[in-house]
């Protein structure tokens, strides 16, 4: 089993940065099944959206985060995702996801962007 615990999240201005950590741990055999993480959202009412992969160092956004949001890898228990020139649309729980043999999820962290 591995167990994803995200950090960072908050309230910030329109305009403003923030940084989410992911950190895993588990056994080293699961550790070492991850062969990707990836950051997902979820705003109120709306459905859970991926916003960043990386896997093998290779990454993909959706869209509306391109240019704003840098997702990176520091380590095989680490995932951060720098999210920039953050927008009130922004708002959401962000959530850590590990995916190999298995998949794993985070509890989510709360990020606010006011106008």
């Amino acid at each position: 089993q591995v167990q994803l615990m995200e950090s960072g999240g908050g309230l910030v201005q329109a305009g403003g940065s923030l940084r989410l950590s992911c950190a895993a741990s588990g056994s080293i055999s699961s550790i070492s099944s991850i062969r990707g993480m990836a950051w997902y959202r979820q705003a109120p009412g709306e459905q859970r959206e991926l916003v960043a992969t990386i896997t093998s160092g290779i990454t993909n956004y959706v869209d509306s985060v391109k240019g704003r949001f840098t997702i990176s890898r520091d380590n095989a228990k680490t995932v951060r995702l720098q999210m920039n020139s953050l927008k009130p649309e922004d708002t959401a729980v962000y959530y850590c996801n590990a995916f190999g043999r298995n998949i794993y999820w985070g509890q989510g962290t709360q990020v606010t962007v006011s106008p």
